[in-house]
């Protein structure tokens, strides 16, 4: 009699579960599984655009159309995180770590756009064609096409080009608020290049306030020996310079009324440039 009721007992246990009923399937943009807040903490980061580099609390809840109250609190996880710098004043604006990922992509999206008009330079002249681009402190190099003429000037994409004797360099810096300019030539340092290289800080001022006045800026061997670069500076839709476009050529194929010619083409394509969108 105990033995049975142990036997039974036992194949009661073992008696298989009833399964759950499977999960209902996820949609296909799986908005069942969106966290709010993470969302909400990514449009925050959203408005930091190419020049509203700082906002305060009310400014961002009015590019995401949400309460202050809320987020306050994600304001203040980002910053915990070190997403978000807060500055003095209360209002806030990306580290370095977003902000020049962020530049990097403006950046590459704005070289595809500007190749073909570096295309068109190179064909009309025969000589290299170059764009440049500012990284927080720097001016480096974008991209380069060139010229398949024996003697040519070169240029390497990714270098960083000298503030103070490159006309790439110049055409962007002339155009940047006083601090930047001086960390960005206490960053390079005004190192004499050629004996055509300028080296003292007021005649470098004069330099950059021709350069705002005419337009372009010149590289007269100032860089490399029988080297001459032209570079006109690019505005966006602000009017602000974060890039400038050349071309440069053996001073032994320079003349004048060449030289007026590029003057002329490179303004031209910057005039383009800041009307096509790039």
């Amino acid at each position: 009699m105990a033995k049975n009721s142990l036997r039974a007992a036992t194949q009661r246990r073992r008696k298989p579960k009833t399964r759950a009923a499977p999960a209902a399937h996820p949609t296909p943009d799986g908005d069942q599984y969106h966290l709010k807040a993470i969302a909400r903490a990514l449009e925050v980061l959203e408005c930091f655009g190419d020049e509203q580099t700082t906002l305060n609390l009310k400014e961002i809840a009015q590019r995401v159309a949400s309460p202050e109250s809320s987020l306050f609190r994600i304001l203040l996880t980002l910053k915990s995180q070190g997403y978000l710098l807060q500055n003095e004043d209360g209002s806030y604006r990306l580290p370095d770590k977003l902000l020049y990922g962020r530049v990097y992509e403006q950046a590459e999206r704005f070289r595809l756009a500007v190749r073909p008009y570096l295309q068109d330079l190179v064909a009309r002249f025969d000589e290299t064609a170059s764009v440049a681009y500012r990284f927080g402190d720097q001016v480096r190099a974008l991209d380069t096409i060139e010229t398949f003429q024996e003697m040519r000037m070169t240029n390497r994409p990714g270098r960083v080009l000298p503030p103070h004797c490159s006309s790439l360099g110049k055409a962007i810096v002339a155009f940047q608020q006083p601090e930047l300019v001086e960390r960005m030539l206490e960053t390079y340092g005004l190192y004499r290049r050629t004996e055509f290289t300028i080296v003292d800080r007021r005649a470098l001022a004069e330099e950059y306030a021709k350069v705002r006045s005419c337009g372009y800026a010149f590289d007269r061997q100032e860089t490399i020996l029988g080297g001459i670069c032209i570079g006109v500076p690019i505005f966006n839709s602000e009017k602000h310079v974060m890039a400038a476009i050349s071309v440069s050529t053996p001073i032994i194929r320079m003349t004048r009324a060449r030289e007026k010619a590029i003057i002329d083409a490179l303004m031209e394509t910057t005039e383009k440039l800041g009307t096509d969108p790039v």
